[in-house]
């Protein structure tokens, strides 16, 4: 095995991670049963639960896993999707929405069950999830639907008002006018999750190839040929997990998501008498912005806060001053708090705001599009992607498999996104007044 480059970005998860176990170095030529591209969540853990299925599988990341937005997301285990329960079964029918509904309603049981069975060390905690409402119009058109709709289905979910959101959030009165609670949610260590993950599908039977970039993808006599820079990689079957670093490895895949850059601050480790007032609970918070804010606490007692991005990639300790700003306005007992890291990670936006599979050609498959919800979502998502590829039919899974929807003006992505970025802006500001 040949030792990988320190490629990841600079960020808090970078820091504070467990090892990362060692990864294979591709050099030969060789045939599996199933190739995955990309070792994120979504690729992991399809990796993960084929070779559970006893298929031969390899993992092929152009970095090393958890690379991309699976190592620098929030780590909030948040489930369900975007989508309220009854909407999805309005727009996607009875049998497939009530399906996702439940399957995805479930994705924190998932993840936390491949915690316990693999002694993956993320420094988990389930302690549920709070959804803050920034005006009363939000608590009323969405959070409370929300809550009730879970709450008819079996969940223990509860609305906060004002009062209690505050009082468990550690917030000042005027930060939230109420929310809910979603027990089912937690936090984690979302890059060791990563690497924990891997592990796992090491110990499955998977082989993991970091430093892998695929630079050709074609088929040849009824199996895909995967061409990288030191050979190639006969498969059965393909399974593209790219999400928002999705290119142009097949064609029009890439415009069906747009992707966004969302950032994040975390400050040093808090005193414990500021600690001790933010979150006693432990549990992330995210609000229902547009323009959303999220936040947490970390292991160590550090205080998170992450939102839409400045710039692309690569912040700078001068590009926080917004995010800053919010935990003066949020936490102002943590105001004089010093920021110790500054980073960002893509998300991939869909035109419906749900995760797509494709099957893009005869044994060849693509998840991507998770919209924010990442670590629960991609865990599910890869289960059921490996169920697919193993031979279900698509009815029969709670899974949204779609034709690709290509963005028609993706080439304006940037200019889109930064006109949305002004309207949301405006019409949060009014509606949290």
């Amino acid at each position: 095995m040949k030792p990988q480059p320190d490629a990841l970005p600079a960020s808090l998860w970078a820091a504070t991670a467990v090892p990362r176990p060692s990864y294979e170095h591709f050099t030969n030529d060789g045939s599996v049963d199933v190739a995955v591209i990309g070792a994120g969540f979504t690729g992991l853990s399809t990796a993960l639960h084929l070779a559970r299925a006893g298929r031969s599988v390899a993992v092929l990341e152009a970095y090393e896993p958890g690379w991309g937005a699976s190592g620098r997301n929030g780590g909030q285990i948040i489930a369900g999707l975007k989508h309220n329960p009854d909407q999805l079964e309005a727009e996607l029918g009875a049998t497939l929405g009530t399906g996702m509904a439940r399957e995805y309603g479930a994705g924190g049981d998932l993840v936390f069950s491949l915690i316990d069975r693999y002694s993956i060390h993320c420094e988990d905690r389930r302690s549920g999830w709070i959804q803050g409402a920034h005006g009363p119009k939000a608590m009323r058109e969405f959070v409370k639907p929300r809550c009730d709709q879970w709450k008819a289905r079996g969940v223990d979910a509860r609305l906060l008002d004002q009062e209690e959101i505050s009082r468990l959030v550690g917030s000042s009165r005027s930060a939230y006018c109420g929310g809910w609670f979603d027990p089912r949610g937690g936090v984690l260590q979302p890059l060791s999750y990563a690497r924990g993950l891997a592990a796992a599908a090491q110990s499955e039977g998977a082989t993991i190839y970091a430093d892998a970039s695929v630079r050709r993808l074609r088929q040849d006599n009824g199996k895909w040929e995967l061409v990288l820079d030191e050979g190639s990689l006969r498969a059965q079957k393909v399974v593209l997990a790219t999400n928002a670093y999705t290119d142009d490895l097949w064609p029009g895949l890439r415009r069906t998501v747009i992707p966004v850059t969302s950032f994040q601050i975390a400050t040093r480790p808090l005193p414990a008498s500021i600690r001790e007032t933010i979150l006693p609970g432990g549990q992330g918070v995210a609000d229902t912005r547009r323009l959303l804010l999220y936040f947490r606490l970390d292991h160590d007692g550090r205080l998170l806060m992450g939102g839409r991005s400045p710039v692309d990639d690569n912040p700078r300790m001068e590009d926080a001053a917004s995010l800053r700003s919010a935990i003066v306005r949020i936490f102002p007992q943590a105001a004089g708090a010093e920021t110790e890291f500054v980073w960002s990670g893509r998300v991939a936006i869909t035109k419906d705001g749900l995760p797509h599979a494709h099957i893009l050609a005869p044994g060849l498959y693509a998840a991507l599009g998770f919209n924010g919800r990442g670590v629960a979502a991609c865990t599910v998502t890869g289960k059921l992607m490996a169920q697919l590829v193993n031979g279900a039919e698509p009815g029969e899974l709670p899974l949204l498999v779609a034709t690709p929807d290509p963005f028609v003006f993706h080439s304006l992505r940037k200019l889109g996104v930064f006109a949305a970025s002004q309207y949301y802006r405006v019409l949060d500001r009014l509606e949290a007044r």
